[in-house]
């Protein structure tokens, strides 16, 4: 049997599928499909039966994409309303004090998704320990549904005072406006988030009440289109926090799915890692719309416990209580646009040609240059082999596009295109510094593992300026996202806040609350506990701070080893520790993953020469201002154990791998590139 998954990224819908019994490897790559993703996601798996994927084997289906994170950024989630306690209509609009940026006087609040007149109250209080002060007035909520009919509002988002303690209040009023408004989502914030603060609780509900009707559409679309291709196998959804979710749950709670298909690739960054032995890995991934970055530490994926969505120095965005991992992204792609600013100088992204109409090279119509373009006349990118030969790429159009920048700089235009690599790399260079230096991380020692169509093309460079150890690129770098998500089992996070002094009597109480936590999963997964992987985990502070760091939890350990855990954690983040100040634990963290499969990684084999991967060369430049003569190997048919210096290109159907001189490649028994620096 076959597993399958799928990425609709914002240029490319990439597909990978792996035979369980031979391990052979299924790939497909198409154009997105902005009208309607699902058709791109077909258009794969058509491309991947052409080699002999057949729909009826596939036992496994997993997908990712943008469309929850494209509805939210551009506006285009449905009319949602807010029903909340009385005297807290405005907390959404309040937000938090605190500016983005300390010493920047021009922030200004973000706007919120629910206007005024659409924010309802209601008669009912619990306090902070979850005991009813003034009972639910239900009949107030007939006169606010007759208002949420007349506005004709699609999703309604109920956040209470204190629900994350007791949600009596919370559940008795989503019943009734369910009944009541029969095709109108309705988002109570227990249902998505069990942790205090009510602020960012808010912004929870309401984003995934705004988003949940364009999700389940899509779902719904999605599903009905793979079931005319003959699938009709179990199907999830990759989640930010680098699991999986069945159809069913992703729709129910959209906001998982922020931050898809980058998760993808981080999960497949762990995997690569345990391959390599290596617990600490740097991931990279260059798309054609962005370039993603993020840290494996311990071999594990790091969670932000504040991600905020559109988060600038100018706006404070809007924070989310969901488990996303923690990725640094800009607008540094393949289609990334270079154009001269109003002060004369070359500015690089974050606009993108996407992929209607695409980089010029495409011949679809686009005129402004990009990083395609450029790496096409540098040299690094066959203009007849690009995604696997499906599109061929026009030089001159490339030329042409780039002729205006070059005349205003007075350069060539492989000169001008060479510096528009290199802003487009000093972009993802501040991107991987803040993931890594800027979070207390050498890079020295870390491993790079890079990865999406453009990845394989910077990572040479990046991995030299920052000093990493070795640069690893995997087999299918330009589908990595989707090979990562193969790599992810299905996974649930639970937290619970319970604010309490750590002492004995507290460390009893955490045993307690994990335990009803992992009942919950074991309910939730409908699959006894033995078969669930548990990862304990406690945000926790000094008495006094308002923040909290995450420590490890063993329940078999004692008070001593989760104070030790604490201090460090807090040391790691900010370069102190108080072991004579008093500790709180506030809120209890449980993921829960399924034990199944996953995506495995056969030996390549060394039967074959390097000399019969070779199959030419091309000029090359690759900075210094002149052109090299590069050897050109072919992926696919590089042997296990095969070793050569750069400068050298390596090319395969989604992506190249450019190396520098003064670099050496190796590759695993695995088939994957290990690149070192030769001094």
């Amino acid at each position: 049997m076959t597993r399958v998954a799928t990425d609709a990224g914002g240029t490319f819908t990439d597909l990978v599928g792996f035979d369980e019994a031979t391990g052979e490897i299924f790939v497909g790559k198409a154009l997105t499909t902005p009208h309607d993703p699902s058709e791109g996601v077909i258009d794969t798996i058509r491309l991947a039966g052409a080699t002999g994927l057949a729909p009826s084997a596939i036992s496994l289906f997993v997908h990712g994409g943008t469309t929850v994170i494209n509805a939210i950024a551009e506006r285009k989630g449905v009319r949602t309303a807010l029903v909340t306690t009385r005297g807290f209509r405005d907390v959404i609009a309040i937000g938090r004090g605190n500016r983005p940026d300390l010493y920047n006087l021009h922030a200004q609040p973000s706007e919120p998704f629910v206007p005024r007149h659409l924010r309802f109250e209601i008669t009912e209080r619990m306090d902070a320990k979850g005991r009813v002060r003034t009972p639910l007035a239900l009949a107030e909520l007939d006169s606010i549904a007759d208002a949420l009919a007349a506005e004709q509002v699609e999703a309604v988002a109920i956040l209470f005072l204190h629900s994350y303690v007791n949600p009596a209040h919370e559940a008795a009023a989503a019943a009734l406006l369910r009944a009541r408004l029969p095709g109108v989502a309705v988002a109570a914030s227990h249902e998505v988030s069990r942790q205090w603060r009510e602020y960012e609780r808010t912004n929870t509900a309401v984003l995934s009440a705004y988003v949940q009707p364009i999700m389940a559409r899509y779902l719904v679309n999605l599903v009905r289109a793979l079931e005319r291709e003959g699938l009709g196998c179990p199907s999830y959804c990759m989640q930010s926090n680098g699991g999986l979710a069945d159809f069913a749950a992703a729709g129910a709670a959209p906001l998982v799915l922020v931050e898809s298909g980058p998760a993808g690739g981080v999960a497949g960054a762990v995997r690569i890692g345990e391959a390599l032995g290596e617990s600490d890995i740097l991931y990279l991934d260059v798309g054609g719309t962005t370039a993603k970055c993020s840290l494996v530490r311990d071999g594990r994926m790091v969670l932000r416990p504040d991600y905020k969505l559109e988060w600038t120095r100018l706006a404070p965005g809007y924070p989310v209580q969901v488990p996303v991992v923690d990725i640094v992204e800009i607008g540094a792609g393949g289609g990334s646009i270079a154009r001269i600013d109003e002060t004369g100088a070359i500015r690089v992204g974050p606009q993108s040609a996407g992929s209607d109409p695409g980089p010029a090279c495409y011949a679809r119509g686009g005129q402004a240059p990009t990083v395609t373009d450029a790496k096409l006349l540098t040299g690094a990118i066959d203009p007849h082999a690009f995604a696997g030969g499906k599109i061929r790429l026009d030089p001159a159009l490339a030329a042409r596009a780039f002729a205006p920048l070059a005349a205003h700089l007075g350069l060539s235009v492989v000169a001008a295109a060479e510096a528009v690599i290199g802003l487009a790399e000093a972009n993802m260079i501040n991107a991987l510094k803040l993931v890594t230096i800027q979070r207390g991380h050498d890079p020295r020692d870390l491993t790079m593992v890079v990865s999406g169509g453009g990845g394989p093309m910077h990572g040479a460079t990046l991995g030299r300026e920052l000093g990493v150890k070795r640069i690893v690129v995997p087999r299918h770098a330009g589908l990595f996202s989707a090979w990562g998500m193969l790599a992810a089992r299905p996974r649930i996070d639970l937290h619970r806040t319970r604010l309490m002094t750590l002492d004995e009597s507290a460390l009893a109480a955490a045993r307690v609350i994990f335990a009803a936590l992992e009942r919950d999963a074991a309910e939730k997964f409908a699959t006894p506990s033995a078969a669930i992987l548990h990862t304990h985990a406690i945000e926790m502070r000094y008495a006094g701070q308002e923040h909290t760091v995450a420590a490890h939890f063993d329940p078999a350990a004692g008070l001593s080893a989760l104070s030790a855990a604490f201090h460090a954690a807090h040391e790691r983040a900010y370069t102190f520790r108080l072991d004579d100040t008093g500790v709180e634990m506030v809120t209890f963290h449980l993921a829960a993953e399924l034990d199944t499969p996953r995506i495995g990684m056969p030996d390549i084999g060394a039967g074959a020469r390097l000399q019969d991967a070779l199959v030419g060369h091309r000029d090359l430049h690759a900075g210094g201002g002149h052109a090299m003569s590069a050897p050109v190997y072919r992926r696919e048919n590089l042997p296990a154990g095969a070793r050569f210096d750069g400068p050298a290109l390596v090319d395969e159907p989604t992506t190249t791998t450019m190396i520098l001189p003064g670099q050496h490649v190796r590759v695993d028994r695995f088939g994957l590139l290990l690149i070192e620096e030769t001094t």
